[in-house]
């Protein structure tokens, strides 16, 4: 076998696999047009209709006073169970943020449908990628890394959507996740170079 034959069955094996990581790593493929919960019978057009962003029409309800997000998810819509899409509207009054976050299942494609947001992520070599976005403005968030969103504008509400490549990508909270929960106050006094005392500060005001 010469070496370029060699080469070139290696390069195809390597590809093949690359294409099995890729294709596992989105939601399980279904063999049926949609997935019915169980229990569920009469399946007509309101089964595949969701009406939860209603709420964003102007007028229809108070306007939020902080960080608010509504899912469109296979939890809050059932019929996008097995189809690999899922979207969330994402509002933010002046000054408000979304705190440092993951999603573990998906990457996040972010749309700004009004104001102004400053957005920005990590990657694995502790790198941070910013941007200001203006309306308009798209920006990708890559699958499992470090995000986050803030309106610096004081006076002005922005507003955006967010669609996923999984009909639950999962939201894993930073700040929630390391002192809202029940993690050793040593542990995370050792991590962040601090006191126990302020771990525990910072859980109280988790817990409020």
């Amino acid at each position: 076998m010469s070496s370029k034959t060699l080469k070139l069955i290696l390069s195809l094996v390597i590809s093949a696999f690359s294409f099995v990581r890729i294709t596992m790593a989105g939601d399980p493929d279904i063999l049926t047009d949609f997935i019915v919960p169980q229990g569920v019978n009469n399946v007509d057009g309101n089964f595949f209709t969701y009406t939860g962003f209603r709420a964003l029409v102007p007028g229809s309800q108070p306007a939020p006073t902080g960080f608010k997000i509504i899912k469109a998810t296979m939890a809050e819509f059932p019929a996008l169970n097995g189809q690999s899409v899922s979207y969330a509207a994402l509002q933010f009054p002046g000054g408000t943020v979304n705190p440092p976050h993951t999603h573990p299942r998906s990457a996040e494609l972010l749309l700004v449908a009004q104001g102004s947001l400053q957005v920005g992520f990590v990657d694995t070599t502790n790198k941070l990628f910013t941007q200001k976005l203006q309306e308009g403005d798209m920006f990708v968030f890559p699958k499992g890394l470090v995000h986050f969103q803030y309106n610096d504008d004081p006076k002005t509400t922005a507003l955006a959507i967010s669609a996923f490549g999984s009909a639950s990508a999962g939201t894993v909270s930073i700040p929630s996740t390391l002192f809202n929960t029940s993690i050793d106050d040593n542990v995370l006094a050792l991590s962040f170079k601090t006191t126990v005392a302020t771990i525990q500060s910072l859980k109280k005001a988790f817990a409020s």
